[in-house]
């Protein structure tokens, strides 16, 4: 039955049914098959509105869209190339990191690329890097903010599975610079062999792209000046950086009108948290059907019989996220996904802390893989290319990430070590 249930779920899914329809009615179906009350999906909503460290989502979410109005990308664009556009493919580390930070400040929703792929795709085709690495760059750089905080899958992630968002935030930074980093490389690696233009290291020009964004480059290191003093929670955090943001788009830089742009920003913003929410409702009655089944022991009962070691059962898990990310948006794998994978990771001694950088690491490729990769459909109607070419496009830089996602899963440490100093 419980097979049947999911593989009506896939069909659902398939057949165009929105995300949180298909995931009610096979919840709905389960509970119905195992003979339990539809309440059931009635408590999980009712405990879901009264989880106070969900408050944060809305109130990051809201913070990245007006902090994506304005000209904050322009601002980190001009402080990133102050700092490294003298390297060679210094342009390429500049869309990198200014992405990286945009995505963790705005979420992980593909505003990164409408914010400053405008931007950087016409600068990096007018110093000469080849168009299909510039595309690729791009689409690829959407997702990488996703370790960071205050990244919205990280807080979403620590909400569904039990696990300290701030422990989360911690272990993400080392895997996060390693992601980037290593883009970052072979983007110089390319500059170098491409022999691009170099301007040198103008400190005038770097005070100055410093002393213009000087209030938002700070957002994501007081949020975690914020949380690991105890000064604040995340929730809190969340209401203050609204705050801060408020004050310096409308105050200071005089970019957004308070009772004329803000309120339009903050229904568009909700609208993405609306659809967040709607399926987080659904996918708890999924949930409470697949623990009365209980699903997440049989299928550890078969992985046993056929996996004996930790180390293959993470190869295992990362195949199955990858595919998961193909076929669903990062949103909607973590409210579906998690509840079935922890139980099965905590019987394998996997860090529940690394479990959830290992989960991140692997949905942030779905964004460039199709048929569902975001990145890809998003790009595709900013610069107007098909979606097979920004795929081939991307691919280098796929495989790039993919070997940075196996050191991250089998090596630990790399996202334990600040955890363990920290605490």
């Amino acid at each position: 039955m419980t097979a049947a249930i999911i593989i009506l779920l896939i069909l659902f899914s398939l057949m165009g049914l929105p995300v949180f329809a298909g995931i009610m009615a096979a919840a709905m179906l389960g509970l119905h098959a195992d003979g339990v009350d539809f309440s059931a999906i009635a408590i999980e909503i009712f405990r879901l509105a009264n989880a106070p460290v969900l408050l944060a989502i809305p109130l990051f979410t809201f913070a990245g869209y007006l902090l994506s109005e304005g000209k904050t990308s322009e601002r980190l664009v001009r402080f990133s190339k102050s700092l490294f556009g003298w390297l060679p493919g210094g342009l390429g580390v500049v869309a990198l990191v200014s992405c990286s930070f945009f995505t963790a400040i705005t979420g992980a929703t593909g505003v990164t690329i409408i914010a400053l792929g405008g931007l950087l795709l016409p600068a990096l085709l007018t110093e000469k890097y080849r168009e299909e690495f510039s595309l690729g760059l791009i689409t690829a750089s959407g997702s990488l903010g996703l370790l960071f905080p205050p990244s919205l899958p990280i807080i979403l992630y620590g909400f569904v599975s039990g696990v300290s968002i701030e422990k989360l935030f911690a272990a993400g930074l080392a895997p996060g610079v390693l992601t980037v980093g290593s883009l970052c490389l072979f983007s110089i690696i390319m500059g170098k062999k491409w022999r691009l233009d170099t301007p040198p290291f103008s400190f005038a020009e770097f005070a100055q792209a410093l002393k213009g964004a000087a209030w938002e480059l700070p957002i994501p290191f007081l949020i975690l000046a914020g949380l690991y003093s105890g000064f604040c929670t995340a929730t809190e955090a969340a209401a203050l950086t609204v705050v801060y943001v408020l004050i310096i788009k409308t105050l200071l830089f005089h970019e957004l009108r308070l009772f004329h742009d803000v309120p339009k920003i903050m229904v568009e913003s909700m609208k993405m948290v609306g659809g967040i929410m709607i399926v987080l409702g659904a996918a708890l009655g999924f949930t409470n059907y697949l623990v009365d089944a209980f699903v997440p022991m049989k299928i550890f009962e078969f992985l046993r019989g056929i996996i004996e070691s930790r180390l293959v059962f993470l190869l295992v898990l990362n195949l199955f996220l990858l595919v998961v990310g193909c076929m669903m948006d990062i949103f909607s794998a973590i409210l579906v996904v998690v509840p079935l994978i922890t139980p099965l990771a905590e019987k394998f001694n996997v860090d529940p802390v690394h479990l959830g950088v290992i989960f991140l690491a692997n949905l942030g490729i779905g964004y460039i893989t199709p048929p569902i990769g975001l990145s890809l459909f998003i790009a595709s109607s900013r610069f107007d290319r098909p979606i097979m070419t920004l795929f081939r496009a991307t691919l280098p830089f796929c495989f790039i990430l993919l070997l940075a996602m196996a050191l991250i899963t089998y090596w630990p440490a790399l996202s334990l070590f600040l955890l363990r100093w920290l605490t």
